[in-house]
């Protein structure tokens, strides 16, 4: 008996050990998030010429992405093509609006129906305000085994190297295009990412912030100019409220086909229901607030 204790001991020790090593590759795992203009298909802004970029914007561009990786390396080089060409794009704009996806942190925001209507809707709106706006991807991950672990690491710590890539882009641009307004949009696992993020650059008034279906084990720290909807007004959002009985009993239903049509059609990860983790322009909560919450900050330009 005693002699199984200790293999059993040994196991543990053993798997523990092994556990805090891929947590730590994971960690020491970087990786440039890629930057995309919606509905463009997923084309990485990168690829442009530079050449009328003034010269201190672009050595700024360089001292950031030195703070995040080698100078001599090909990451360094695509984060500075990322920052200069959001730059280029974002020069003629009032707004940018940057989707974090929920999951992985990979899915285009097209793949998105719910927060494919919102964006539509933002959109729609700083329009109607006499607003141009610019509307952009964060892909924070790479759909790879080593992306997935370090997006795993990252999010049970409410991601410190991903909030400050993000953080960086953005406080670049708002430095070097002081008119610019940038809101950072998140949903589900995204609103972890846009929360830390809009923590980071909590002094940074042009930062704005509006997130839907935070998980239930995320307190969110950063609320100011930032509009946190954890429900869409017609079902509660069970995976924002921790309610995983319903959340089983939804999955088993939709694993045997006994959902009814009209059952909120929420998921977490493609595979797990979750009731009421759905949220889309069409509905009237979700539609009014954020109106109000674009009313309210912004205003229609020039008053």
């Amino acid at each position: 008996m005693a002699n199984n204790i200790r293999k059993l001991g040994i196991l543990i020790a053993l798997t523990a050990v092994v556990l805090l090593a891929i947590a730590l590759l994971a960690l020491s795992y970087s990786e440039v998030g890629a930057i995309d203009e919606i509905w463009s298909g997923g084309l990485a802004l990168s690829a442009y010429d530079f050449s009328a970029v003034p010269q201190s914007v672009a050595e700024d561009a360089a001292r950031l992405a030195s703070e995040l990786f080698d100078e001599s390396g090909e990451k360094y080089r695509d984060f500075v093509n990322q920052l200069l060409a959001t730059y280029v794009e974002a020069e003629d704009k009032d707004f940018i609006v940057v989707f974090n996806s929920g999951g992985w942190g990979w899915t285009l925001v097209e793949k998105s129906p719910s927060w494919c209507s919102i964006l539509t809707g933002i959109e729609s709106e700083l329009d109607s305000l006499g607003y141009e706006s610019l509307m952009l991807n964060y892909r924070r991950t790479s759909e790879t085994v080593w992306g997935c672990i370090n997006e795993f690491v990252e999010a049970t710590i409410q991601y410190p190297s991903k909030a400050r890539d993000l953080a960086y882009r953005m406080e670049f641009l708002t430095d070097h295009l002081p008119d610019l307004r940038v809101i950072v949009t998140g949903e589900s696992n995204g609103t972890v990412i846009s929360d830390s993020a809009m923590h980071i650059l909590r002094d940074n008034p042009n930062v704005y912030s509006i997130q839907t279906g935070s998980p239930f084990w995320h307190e969110p720290v950063m609320l100011e100019r930032t509009l946190l909807l954890n429900s869409n007004g017609m079902t509660p959002d069970s995976f924002s409220e921790g309610d995983i009985p319903t959340m089983i009993w939804a999955s088993l239903k939709g694993l045997f086909g006994l959902a009814p049509p009209e059952e909120n059609p929420g998921r977490v990860l493609y595979f797990l229901w979750a009731p009421g983790h759905d949220y889309r322009w069409q509905y009237p909560e979700v539609c009014s607030q954020i109106e109000n919450f674009l009313g309210e900050n912004f205003g229609i330009k020039g008053q």
